[in-house]
């Protein structure tokens, strides 16, 4: 099997805002968080984040925003960049960083690596190399534990590469020559591309451009040849769409083969409109995109499952779902365990900024972290007490109350569910 090369977007954080690496003068006018989930949607494999920050301050921020973006992307990070401590990585990675870097440009980033590995694990470190005069040394860098060597010169020639491919480590090239991007990759110890050409670049037509060079790379690829599917008297198949983070059912659409074939190209939903009698790209007039997640195919081969991420509204009524007109209901207690953990949670956040009189969760915030910390060890304890006991009705009501107080500690530390479901994921 070919080996997937990394499409990789790269960009600064400073002052709130992203940044253009290969130019600091140029901001991103789109909003930064936006523009990560974007990158991400169409077709980035990771994400590559320095840290311009200047002052400590801002440094801080940065980092909450980095936590920000893991959160949204759904893309591995990468960051690094304003390391003046060990605990500076350890900030990178508990962000959510699947990797930080150290800028060798500076002694004292060099100086802390072999510190870090040992901390954190080689596959956490990676070397930066600010421009190719750094490449004679990383073998050292190597021997320290940094795994992989990122080529931060963003004017790298082909004189550059051979000095590269006369290394023995890996490597993440950067730059934003799209020939360079090419013959980089071509390369066996390269293992991705830090593009940054982001405003006008969708990276799933970069990608298509790549395959049809023979170089390997993640697309969207179909286990099963259309020409299988059972079509409808139209000769289309019917798509269910849904959100992928919720399953919310968004819309009920239709594909002929050409609306399939340009789904898996573009990575958007594309259908047949049966009006229109031609293929529309949902989004392309409303902004309102659908972005693939997956598609299924179910038993009978006569109908498909799209999960996406759905810009904006799926219902041209302004509506989130299509299905929004409510025909009978039966009431019922809806016990998906995440849905109520959600649930549960967004009542705490609720007391937290709108405060209720008598509320206990309210007595719990006035009161304040350690109050919140006795409570959680005595609800621990309580579960260890009714563990011993031979009733199993005691332990679940113990489990409750703890998991209540840890929701409350959850959102007095600013975390969310979806962190937590997230770094378990991870593991």
């Amino acid at each position: 099997m070919m080996e997937c090369k990394k499409l990789i977007a790269g960009f600064g954080i400073r002052q709130g805002q992203a940044w253009k690496l290969d130019d600091l003068q140029t901001c991103y006018k789109e909003d930064l968080l936006s523009l990560a989930r974007y990158l991400g949607d169409s077709g980035a494999d990771e994400l590559f984040i320095y840290d311009i920050s200047n002052t400590e301050e801002d440094h801080e921020n940065t980092i909450g925003l980095i936590k920000e973006v893991v959160r949204l992307s759904d893309i591995p990070v990468i960051a690094g960049g304003r390391v003046k401590r060990l605990e500076d990585v350890k900030k990178y990675l508990y962000a959510g960083s699947k990797a930080a870097f150290l800028d060798t440009g500076d002694d004292e980033n060099v100086d802390l690596m072999k510190e870090a590995v040992d901390r954190f694990g080689d596959d956490k470190i990676y070397a930066y190399l600010p421009d190719a005069s750094y490449l004679s040394r990383t073998k050292e860098y190597a021997q320290l534990g940094a795994s992989i060597m990122i080529l931060g010169d963003s004017n790298v020639t082909k004189e550059t590469l051979e000095a590269v491919s006369g290394c023995e480590e890996h490597f993440l090239i950067t730059g934003s020559d799209e020939y360079i991007l090419t013959d980089s990759l071509k390369m066996d110890r390269v293992d991705g591309y830090i593009s940054f050409l982001l405003e006008d670049s969708v990276f799933m037509d970069l990608k298509q451009d790549l395959k049809s060079q023979g170089i390997g790379v993640d697309t969207f690829e179909s286990t099963v040849a259309f020409s299988q599917f059972k079509l409808n008297s139209d000769g289309l198949i019917p798509v269910i769409i849904q959100e992928y983070r919720t399953g919310e059912v968004l819309m009920l659409a239709y594909m002929n083969e050409m609306a399939f074939e340009e789904t898996l190209r573009s990575g958007c939903m594309t259908y047949y409109s049966r009006s229109r009698q031609s293929l529309w790209k949902k989004g392309e007039t409303s902004g309102h995109y659908q972005y693939v997640k997956s598609l299924s195919l179910d038993c009978d081969n006569d109908t498909l499952l799209a999960k996406v991420n759905q810009i904006g509204a799926a219902c041209h009524t302004g509506e989130q779902s299509c299905f929004y007109q409510s025909l009978i209901k039966k009431e019922f207690k809806d016990t998906n365990p995440l849905k109520v953990f959600e649930d549960v949670f967004q009542v705490i956040l609720d007391r937290k900024t709108n405060p209720k009189e008598g509320s206990y969760t309210n007595y719990l915030y006035d009161k304040g972290l350690d109050k919140i910390l006795k409570k959680l060890g005595e609800e621990a304890t309580e579960i260890i007490i009714a563990a011993k006991n031979p009733n199993p009705e005691e332990v679940k009501y113990e489990i409750s109350d703890f998991l209540y107080h840890m929701m409350v500690l959850m959102a007095q530390k600013g975390v969310t569910w979806e962190d937590i479901t997230r770094e378990l994921a991870n593991r």
